[in-house]
């Protein structure tokens, strides 16, 4: 049985992973999916969240991804996200600003108040990774 698998990480503008990981945690429009070597094949709609990989040498690296589809199956794992970034990446004061501002927002009708919850969740996902690469 195999300890590993390959595992993708690619968005409409670039691929920013190919490489081996021992297990993934995805967000998944309805929380998070815990992923392991072997899974049975397995379809997953995106949610927006972070994402963990875990690799072999034991460090792991962390996502934020946004929306998109990932699926598990031969042993691989192709993540295909609307949006996705490096932990590292991610920039504090621009999280904060999108947080402050997503809150200030005033939505009346069903479709604004969900975009509104979109905007406030992905904005504190955004903060809580910028925070974790720092530290």
């Amino acid at each position: 049985m195999a300890d590993s698998y390959q595992c993708t990480l690619v968005t409409p503008e670039r691929q920013l992973l190919d490489e081996q990981v021992v297990y993934a945690s995805v967000p998944a429009w309805d929380g998070l999916v815990g992923v392991a070597p072997q899974r049975a094949p397995l379809a997953i709609k995106l949610g927006d969240g972070p994402m963990r990989l875990d690799l072999p040498n034991g460090d792991s690296r962390w996502f934020f991804v946004g929306g998109g589809f990932a699926q598990m199956k031969d042993n691989k794992l192709s993540v295909l996200a609307d949006e996705a970034v490096p932990a590292d990446r991610i920039d504090t004061d621009e999280a904060q600003a999108s947080l402050k501002e997503a809150e200030a927002r005033v939505a009346i009708a069903d479709d604004e108040v969900a975009q509104r919850r979109r905007q406030i969740n992905r904005a504190k996902h955004l903060l809580a990774l910028a925070v974790r690469a720092e530290d």
